[in-house]
C-alpha cells in the first residue's frame, strides 16, 4: 500500500469507535486537525472514502466497514508485540483502564488504588466507575468488572466475588414510619429503586425478589445516589452490604429474612489478557477481594 502509516490506521479505529472528531483526537492525544489529516491520508492511500459525515457524527461507509475487522486485527498484533517487549522491563509501565459498576468502583476499588500505584509508580491507572457495560473489543477498557459472565466474544472471564445485598433505611425514616417485623410489612413503606429504562443489566431488578408487587416511589439511576437518598430518609432501598454496612446513617432491615446474592466477574480481552500491566492489575484485584473477605456479607 503506498504511503501507509500505522498512525493513520489508529486514527481510523478511534474515529470508527467514537464517531466524533474531537473525542477521537482526545483519545489519541492529538489535535483534531492532525486526526483529520490522518484520516484523509488513509483514504487517499486506499483510494476510497471511509466515513460519511452525518448529524449524529461520522459514520463508516461500506469501504470503512470492510476495513474495520482488518484494522482491529492489526491493532491486536501491535498490542501483542508491545506486550512481549514490555515483559522485558523490570518495572511495569503504561496505562491500564479499569471499567467497573459505580458502586464497586467507588467503594471498593478506588480506596485501594494507592497500594497498586505505590507498587508500580510508572503504571498509569484509569478507573471508569459508571453504571454501564464496557466493550473490550472497542478498547473502552482493558479490564472490565461485570455483573454477568459474557456469553460471547474473544474474552477471558473469571468470577471475582459473590456478594450479598440487603434492605437498608435511615434511623430517621424508621422512627417516623410503621415498624417492620416481617416481609408483609414492607408493602406499606416507600421504596427507592432504579429508573427502569436506565438499568444497564437485569441483575439490578431487585424489588421483585424482595417481595412481589413492590414498586419504587423514587427512582434513581445509580446505586450511590440511591444510597444517599436512603440515608436521607426518603425510603427503603436494596444496597450491597460492602457499601451499606459502613454508612453511619444506615441500618439493615430484616437482615435475617431478606438477602440477595449477586456476582462480579472480571473480564479481559484475548488480545490484551497477557499484557504484564493488565495481568498485574487483575492479580491485584484478586488479592484485594480475597483480603476483604467478609466485607461482602453482613455477618
Amino acid at each position: 500500500m503506498p504511503d501507509f502509516d500505522w498512525n493513520d490506521l489508529r486514527a481510523f479505529l478511534a474515529m470508527a469507535r467514537t464517531g466524533r472528531l474531537t473525542v477521537a483526537a482526545r483519545q489519541l492525544g492529538v489535535d483534531h486537525s492532525t486526526l483529520s489529516r490522518r484520516i484523509s491520508g488513509l483514504e487517499a492511500a486506499l483510494g476510497a472514502p471511509l466515513f460519511e459525515r452525518r448529524p449524529v457524527g461520522f459514520v463508516l461507509t461500506s469501504e470503512g466497514e470492510q476495513l474495520l475487522p482488518d484494522a482491529e486485527e492489526m491493532e491486536a498484533l501491535a498490542l501483542r508485540l508491545h506486550g512481549r517487549l514490555s515483559e522485558a522491563e523490570q518495572n511495569l509501565s503504561g496505562s491500564v483502564r479499569v471499567g467497573s459498576p459505580e458502586g464497586f468502583g467507588t467503594y471498593f476499588i478506588a480506596p485501594r488504588l494507592a497500594t497498586l500505584a505505590a507498587s508500580h509508580p510508572r503504571l498509569e491507572i484509569e478507573l471508569v466507575a459508571t453504571p454501564r457495560s464496557f466493550s473490550l473489543s472497542k478498547r473502552e477498557a482493558d479490564l472490565a468488572i461485570t455483573m454477568t459472565r459474557p456469553a460471547q466474544g474473544r474474552v477471558y472471564a473469571h468470577k471475582l466475588v459473590d456478594y450479598a445485598l440487603g434492605l437498608y433505611a435511615s434511623p430517621s425514616y424508621l422512627d417516623k414510619h410503621d415498624a417492620i417485623h416481617q416481609r408483609e410489612d414492607l408493602a406499606a413503606h416507600r421504596w427507592i429503586g432504579y429508573v427502569e429504562d436506565l438499568m444497564w443489566t437485569d441483575q439490578l431488578d431487585y424489588l421483585p425478589q424482595v417481595q412481589r408487587g413492590l414498586r419504587p416511589h423514587l427512582r434513581v439511576s445509580n446505586v450511590i445516589s440511591q444510597m444517599t437518598a436512603v440515608a436521607g430518609g426518603a425510603g427503603l432501598g436494596v444496597l450491597p452490604h460492602f457499601m451499606g454496612r459502613h454508612h453511619p446513617d444506615l441500618v439493615p432491615v430484616l437482615a435475617d429474612k431478606v438477602r440477595l446474592i449477586r456476582s462480579y466477574w472480571r473480564v479481559t480481552h484475548e488480545d490484551t489478557h497477557e499484557l504484564a500491566r493488565v495481568r498485574r492489575t487483575t492479580e491485584f484485584l484478586d488479592d484485594q477481594v480475597q483480603a476483604a473477605g467478609d466485607d461482602f456479607w453482613l455477618d
